[in-house]
């Protein structure tokens, strides 16, 4: 890994300032300013939680490509790298999967007043965004993760990987599932929760599929994991 030094800083350094491209480009959206007056604002997806957690998992490691660390640092990186890489690969799997094939379930059709510019047609406009963003927010944080493990990381012991993938998991999902409920129950007028696949079930039905994302989550943690050499 010491050898790897240049490749570890041009790949943390790469990651972090793509990252941070795709946040500052949130606000030049067109509807960013309607989401912001909700309460949870973008915070709301998930989308953005995990590219916060990415974010910061690179900027933790760039951190110790370039200066001397002590042992609980890397502890602490590891942690979030935990919570960080099933995310970003779950959303990811998520995303493009039902983008390439159920598009009306993971996009959503604009609002009244939500877009800055109005149109004459009576079809909702699907909510899409640029590539180069949609790649920056949905591909390339699971990418770089991926890479930072395969390249540079050490594999979790077994009790890590078992037990707190585990825990990360069902705190994440119990996290995400009353949060984006109780941002929904003051957005209702506008829609009920961000994600189409989301607001067209209803509450137990909701339920099922946090609880479905966390076990995809801890199970693509497994897979990933047993594969790391």
């Amino acid at each position: 890994m010491a050898g790897f030094k240049l490749g570890a800083v041009l790949l943390h350094s790469t990651a972090t300032a793509i990252m941070t491209y795709a946040w500052l480009e949130i606000d030049n959206l067109a509807n960013s300013a309607f989401i912001a007056k909700q309460v949870g604002g973008h915070f709301q997806y998930l989308t953005i939680q995990g590219l916060v957690a990415a974010w910061l998992t690179m900027a933790l490691a760039l951190i110790t490509d370039i200066a001397p660390v002590p042992g609980s640092y890397l502890n602490l990186k590891r942690a979030v790298f935990m919570i960080a890489m099933p995310i970003a690969v779950v959303i990811s799997s998520i995303y493009w999967t039902l983008l390439l094939l159920f598009p009306t379930l993971i996009v959503r059709a604009a609002e009244p007043g939500e877009l800055a510019t109005s149109s004459s047609s009576e079809v909702p406009q699907l909510l899409r965004i640029p590539l180069g963003l949609d790649l920056s927010l949905h591909a390339f944080p699971g990418i770089a993760l991926l890479l930072d493990f395969y390249l540079l990381e050490v594999k979790y012991s077994q009790s890590h990987a078992r037990y707190g993938a585990a825990a990360v998991a069902t705190l994440a999902g119990t996290w995400y599932g009353w949060w984006v409920e109780y941002c929904a129950s003051y957005n209702k007028i506008y829609f009920a929760v961000p994600y189409p696949f989301l607001t067209n079930n209803e509450f137990p039905v909701r339920v099922g599929i946090y609880a479905g994302a966390a076990i995809l989550a801890y199970m693509f943690f497994q897979l990933l994991n047993a594969l790391h050499s």
